[in-house]
């Protein structure tokens, strides 16, 4: 459970009503989910019970996130802007997603989204691994003629490996050859055969941000 920092409290600014924005964040890709409201008392109870509760202008009372859907969000930390009028939650979403529709994100259309269209769910833009993974994972659902992706998991586990084996190398030698520009592509490939690997295995990319995220916070380690 968080404690509770009352000087953390007096630095943001609350409007007229007493209410800051606040934007929803994955804590592992940094995908937007939702943007709400909160007040002093939404915020003090996130903060003691590690659950977001928000401030519903409509109903006027403290609502917590998920309380009827499930969707419930886990909050991981809290940033504020540097005007100290917005705040951002980076957070664990529980369930299907933090939209009332059911989607991952609020944020699911753009300037092309015709409202007749409505709702379409396009996936919120997230860090550039993801979003590779993403288009990986498309390909073992629906190939595409033509596509690398596509013939790598056709080509199996030996196939795949194999590209692993030859981009490490190739990673290796440019390290040594100290070529910076070299290192990035050689790194963004063995990152791409990786990520074939692990779909290929059904092996979430998020599942390997979480390991990162667990060492990164030192859970794992003495």
């Amino acid at each position: 459970m968080m404690q509770m920092n009352q000087d953390f409290i007096k630095k943001l600014r609350f409007n007229e009503n007493g209410l800051i924005p606040a934007i929803a964040q994955d804590w592992l890709d940094g995908a937007i989910l939702m943007l709400a409201w909160m007040n002093k008392d939404s915020l003090e109870k996130t903060i003691q019970t590690g659950q977001v509760h928000y401030w519903s202008r409509s109903r006027e009372k403290l609502w917590l996130k998920g309380e009827t859907s499930g969707n419930i969000q886990w909050l991981k930390a809290i940033r504020y802007d540097c005007d100290a009028d917005a705040i951002l939650l980076t957070i664990e979403q529980v369930g299907s997603g933090a939209c009332h529709t059911g989607v991952r994100s609020c944020f699911f259309q753009n300037e092309n989204t015709k409202s007749e269209q409505s709702p379409i769910s396009l996936p919120p833009p997230s860090d550039a691994c993801t979003e590779v993974f993403k288009v990986i994972t498309k390909r073992t659902s629906n190939p595409e003629e033509g596509s690398y992706t596509n013939s790598l998991l056709k080509a199996g586990d030996n196939g795949i490996l194999k590209k692993i084996g030859e981009e490490s190398a190739e990673f290796v030698m440019a390290c040594k050859d100290n070529a910076p520009n070299t290192i990035a592509n050689e790194a963004a490939d063995l990152i791409f055969h990786l990520q074939v690997a692990l779909a290929y295995h059904e092996v979430d990319w998020r599942d390997v941000l979480e390991v990162l995220a667990l060492r990164r916070s030192n859970k794992q380690r003495k």
